[in-house]
């Protein structure tokens, strides 16, 4: 399967937007994690924007981030939205309240816990109306987005944003469910190459028993790659940064992969 990826968005710790993270991503050596800074979602209505969480505001950053280095319309654009775990702190407050003897979860709280929150803000940010879809798959949640993305780019013949994000858990959820810090990227994925395409990326769904092929990594940032669902993005965003021809493997569910051949446009 063969799509080409127009814009990216990219928020980690230290990798503050695609085109500043560039260095970084080709020299990992001058990579360091520093504290990640989320931006206001100024597209929201004043309303929303002050119910809107980590999660949301990580997700919409990246998403609008790739358009905008696209230069394409967010509002036409169908999407696909992935996640392992959703809006965690909002989770975690919703099941401190339901261990209280009279349990009474805030409406904001519940309404963003919900998985496809993000998805409903983008709605009303971009003002899209466009079709929209919102993953789960644990550890395997960035590269069960990829697939589906690109399998709805080259069925419907349509551009499609695929936004990824994590938000780490807090105490104690934290210890059975560590992720090591909040991490969003998105792909603006078409079709066909155009003059804005800066990379091709030639998808196969394969056996996972052979061991995965990653491109060289510093070893503090390979950490961030495993310890967060959506980092699993970081080889995928190291090939296409490097301008170079190479494949990468990327975990998917139990007994498969994806392995995914970058070449520069």
């Amino acid at each position: 399967m063969r799509v080409f990826v127009e814009g990216i968005g990219l928020l980690g710790p230290g990798l503050n937007g695609w085109k500043n993270s560039m260095p970084l991503l080709k020299n990992a050596g001058e990579w360091k994690m520093h504290p990640l800074c989320v931006p206001d979602p100024v597209s929201l209505p004043a309303v929303e924007r002050r119910r809107a969480g980590q999660a949301v505001r990580l997700a919409l950053a990246v998403g609008f981030e790739a358009h905008v280095n696209a230069q394409r319309d967010p509002s036409v654009t169908e999407t696909v939205f992935t996640s392992s775990g959703g809006d965690s702190p909002s989770l975690h407050t919703n099941c401190e309240a339901l261990a209280h003897t009279n349990p009474e979860v805030s409406p904001t709280r519940f309404h963003n816990s919900v998985h496809n929150a993000p998805a409903g803000y983008w709605g009303i940010a971009s003002r899209s109306r466009e079709s929209s879809t919102s993953l789960c798959a644990f550890d395997a949640s960035f590269a069960v987005g990829l697939l589906h993305s690109t399998v709805h780019v080259l069925i419907d013949h349509r551009v499609v944003a695929l936004i990824a994000y994590d938000v780490p858990y807090t105490d104690p959820i934290d210890h059975v469910r560590p992720i090591i810090s909040a991490f969003a990227t998105s792909f603006l994925l078409t079709p066909e190459k155009t003059e804005h395409a800066i990379a091709c990326l030639d998808i196969m769904r394969m056996d996972g028993r052979k061991r995965p092929w990653l491109p060289v990594m510093d070893p503090d940032m390979a950490k961030l790659s495993l310890g967060t669902p959506a980092g699993r993005s970081l080889p995928l965003l190291i090939a296409i940064a490097s301008g170079l021809t190479m494949k990468v493997d990327i975990e998917e569910l139990p007994g498969h992969r994806l392995e995914v051949e970058v070449s520069a446009c």
